[in-house]
């Protein structure tokens, strides 16, 4: 064992290394008995791609660069392919995220254009996709631009033929509904054929505060008669429905304080627990109806599991396995079932699962380690007492390294993460971007602050009005325990996050003197700037409900925005920003950085071309990586090996 001071141990794990393995398999489905879905290839410009299994088991990529199967639907995106067996093999429709056009694709030839592309604001853009071949068309979202703002948009539910006529003619498509809710899902249809099902919900709401469940008829000519709201409301979230194979409507909804799974307005599993979570992307799916009766799901308080709910006893018997998280992507054909599940010692990978027998195994983006597991954290789920004695929810992963101690004498630095969102989520699951500090010496503190997804709406609602506090006030009550019971250096803590998280970094470093420094990664700095116009129309009223009624509580917006108080930072501080960015546009940052202007507080500032609300290339990755750890380097007087260093201005 090498006796060496914290943030000196030598890593394998670099910066390179954690760029490559970032991104997870998302969106899966079945054409016909095969499994698709869709993989990140970050050295490939951070496109993704689709994956088909065969049915012996042999996976390829049926799509080569620059083919890019994402959907700019909400900006967050959502489904953007399916898929259905035909007699001449698979029929795919898919988003290509250059033209957000839909495309068909059959293996052997080329994918074909399906919708045109509009040249009015930001265009047609489609989302959560159903192939209906016995009609011809794709049913899906449509989201329209009817003017260059970014509130000038309106979506329905739309029928695109499969025989690529609308690919140069608008009117071509059909449109399922009127625009009468500013946002939608895809339709889910009865068994029979009779029956269309839908969420739907309206500003100022997001999908978490309310969303109504809206049932039509389908017609013999395939049209929807007069949509009626079946559940939901205001202050009842919906997060996803579907139907039993009996033609019963089945859906998760908050009504008790916990999304649980209903049918036909009954609870099927009523616990204090979540089936259903936060619809930050359209088609996200936490539970899937089996031929069998029974239906697959992903529940949990915290973490989550994948389980078979029979609803008549309400038994509920989760699949054995390592995984200790799942994502919001289910599919199942017969008796199998597809999920995309991770653990603190792998990351997410396809797995299936035999309804039948039980057994669990992994069929797709298998979990190699790329370096010895033993330089991964050993993460500890804590929970902390914040302000007024409620509770903070956080993954603490201690520096560790297997050849490597450091000083009796010395206690680490350590970063506090604060996740996006902000309703959203931190998962206990393995991430290399954690592992390539906690290797090197300095540990991570991940907070599911107040306003956290995954214990209930009580804990959700924390946040409202109060975003810029509760958040703040809870990163500090880790990181302040942290030091006080002796496991963090008091002098040596740090704040990072990105998007909402970029925002409560910002917010930490101009309302306390708890951090030495920070990592502020394209943030939101100016919430009136934010809320009146700078951001995409599926977040322009989210601090309504955040912050509160901007007409009402004006100076509210101000008093908490960091670029109001860019006097009150002291701390040094590291801007990552994509300038493609239009959730947190770049004009934030530098609103920002005129104010730090002549203040001489050391900081770097470095905008990437070319990306937008999350890295995706490998190349800017490894760059912003490498100028966090550089950041702390200098600041906590640390010596990584083989490190740039980031240059600081004042």
């Amino acid at each position: 064992m090498h006796t060496l001071a914290y943030g000196s141990w030598p890593s394998p794990i670099d910066a390179a290394l954690a760029a490559a393995h970032d991104g997870h398999p998302e969106w899966v489905g079945f054409v016909g008995d095969e499994a698709w879905w869709t993989e990140p290839r970050p050295t490939e410009g951070g496109r993704r791609t689709l994956v088909r299994r065969r049915a012996d088991g042999t996976e390829e990529s049926v799509l080569p660069a620059p083919w890019n199967v994402r959907s700019r639907v909400v900006e967050y995106g959502g489904q953007p392919w399916a898929g259905a067996p035909t007699g001449g093999g698979p029929l795919v429709v898919f988003v290509n995220f250059a033209d957000q056009r839909l495309y068909r694709y059959e293996p052997g030839g080329a994918p074909q254009p399906l919708t045109p592309v509009s040249l009015v604001g930001g265009g047609l853009r489609w989302a959560d996709p159903q192939v209906r071949p016995e009609l011809g068309e794709v049913w899906c979202v449509l989201e329209e631009f009817t003017g260059d703002g970014p509130t000038d948009v309106r979506r329905v539910l739309a029928a695109v033929p499969l025989d690529g006529s609308a690919a140069q003619d608008r009117d071509a498509v059909r449109e399922l509904t009127d625009d009468r809710h500013r946002f939608v899902t895809g339709p889910r249809v009865s068994p029979d054929g009779t029956r269309a099902a839908w969420l739907a919900w309206d500003h100022p709401r997001m999908p978490w505060d309310g969303t109504e469940l809206v049932v039509a008829e389908v017609g013999d000519d395939a049209t929807l008669g007069e949509p009626r709201t079946v559940a939901g409301g205001p202050e009842e979230s919906i997060a996803q429905a579907d139907w039993s194979p009996d033609g019963r409507l089945l859906y998760a909804s908050d009504r008790t304080g916990w999304w649980n799974l209903y049918r036909d307005g009954e609870a099927l599993c009523p616990r204090e627990e979540e089936f259903g979570g936060a619809l930050w992307k359209l088609g996200y799916r936490w539970f899937a109806p089996l031929d069998s009766g029974l239906i697959a799901v992903v529940h949990g308080r915290g973490s989550t599991a994948l389980g078979l709910l029979d609803p008549e006893t309400g038994e509920l018997v989760d699949a054995a396995g390592p995984w200790t998280e799942f994502a919001p992507t289910l599919a199942v054909y017969g008796d199998r079932v597809v999920a995309v599940g991770a653990s603190p010692r792998t990351a997410y990978e396809v797995v299936e699962l035999d309804a039948r027998t039980g057994r669990a195994r992994v069929i797709g983006a298998p979990h190699d380690d790329p370096v010895d597991p033993a330089h991964y954290p050993e993460p500890q789920i804590r929970t902390f007492t914040g302000p007024d004695g409620r509770e903070i929810h956080a993954h603490i992963y201690p520096p560790h390294h297997p050849a490597c101690v450091a000083p009796d004498d010395e206690l680490p630095p350590y970063v506090v993460w604060a996740h996006g969102g902000p309703t959203g989520h931190a998962p206990l699951v393995l991430d290399l971007a954690i592992a390539y500090f906690t290797s090197r010496g300095i540990g991570v503190a991940e907070v599911n602050y107040g306003g956290s997804t995954g214990y209930g709406r009580e804990y959700r609602n924390r946040l409202r009005e109060q975003w810029g506090v509760v958040d703040v006030e809870d990163c500090a009550a880790v990181a302040l325990a942290l030091a006080e019971e002796g496991t963090a250096d008091r002098d040596r803590l740090a704040i990072r996050g990105g998007s909402a998280g970029g925002w409560t970094a910002a917010a930490s470093l101009t309302t306390t003197d708890v951090y030495a420094c920070g990592t502020i990664i394209y943030p939101i700095l100016d919430l009136a700037g934010w809320g009146t116009g700078e951001t995409h129309d599926f977040e322009s009223q989210y601090l309504e409900t955040l912050v509160g009624p901007l007409a009402e509580v004006p100076a509210r917006y101000a008093e908490r925005s960091p670029v109001e108080h860019a006097d009150r930072i002291t701390a040094p501080f590291l801007l990552l920003q994509g300038l493609d960015d239009v959730i947190c546009p770049p004009a934030q940052c530098e609103r920002f950085l005129a104010r730090m202007a002549g203040r001489r507080v050391s900081h770097a500032y470095i905008a990437f071309e070319g990306e937008g609300h999350g890295f995706r290339r490998a190349e800017t990755m490894i760059r912003a990586l490498e100028s966090e750890l550089s950041l702390y380097a200098q600041v906590f007087g640390l010596n990584p090996p083989g490190v740039p260093t980031l240059e600081l201005v004042k």
